[in-house]
């Protein structure tokens, strides 16, 4: 599984996910590790890429994350 979202600071973020603060989906499915962190303009890009992503089929994510030079595990 998957979790694309914003953020200006990623790792802080991550760490806020994985311990449980935040988002309710990450809080129930805890991260394993960032995939991939992209830089936009400004928050409406970043938010415009975010949903961008998540509408993508699976495969089609995943090619994204390779793009950004993501280490894929199945």
């Amino acid at each position: 599984m998957y979790y694309v979202g914003i953020a200006i600071d990623v790792e802080r973020r991550f760490f806020q996910h994985l311990f449980g603060v935040g988002a309710k989906f990450t809080r129930a499915r805890p991260p394993v590790r960032v995939l991939a962190a992209r830089e936009y303009a400004n928050k409406g890009a970043a938010l415009r890429a975010e949903l961008q992503v998540k509408s993508l089929p699976r495969a089609r994510k995943l090619a994204f994350f390779a793009e950004a030079g993501a280490v894929l595990a199945e």
